[in-house]
């Protein structure tokens, strides 16, 4: 198979959408919790492994914020409480700002 060719809608990868389309479509959740010693954690859940690079938002994030975090069972983890400063990062990617509670 090309390499050119996108294996998901078969089309040139210049003029594929595949990740604007699912951009659109994840229902993004933004919360902060609670962890050990009172820390607060930034946890963003909802978005699919499968068509989200999850490794690639969440260095974008962390890069963004200047805080640490990890990807943990199809959620990102950011350390501190930055909860609106995400959704505001997210939309500036291309996630719909009604699908990010």
């Amino acid at each position: 198979m090309n390499s050119g060719i996108c294996p998901k809608c078969g089309l040139p990868k210049e003029l594929c959408i595949c990740e604007e389309v699912a951009k659109e479509q994840q229902r993004i959740s933004v919360k902060v919790s609670k962890r050990r010693y009172g820390k607060e954690v930034t946890v963003v859940d909802g978005l699919d492994p499968y068509e989200i690079d999850l490794e690639d938002l969440s260095k974008f994030l962390k890069g963004r914020l200047a805080c640490g975090g990890t990807v943990k069972e199809n959620s990102i983890e950011l350390q501190g409480n930055h909860r609106d400063r995400v959704k505001a990062l997210l939309t500036s990617r291309g996630y719909s700002l009604e699908n990010i509670n």
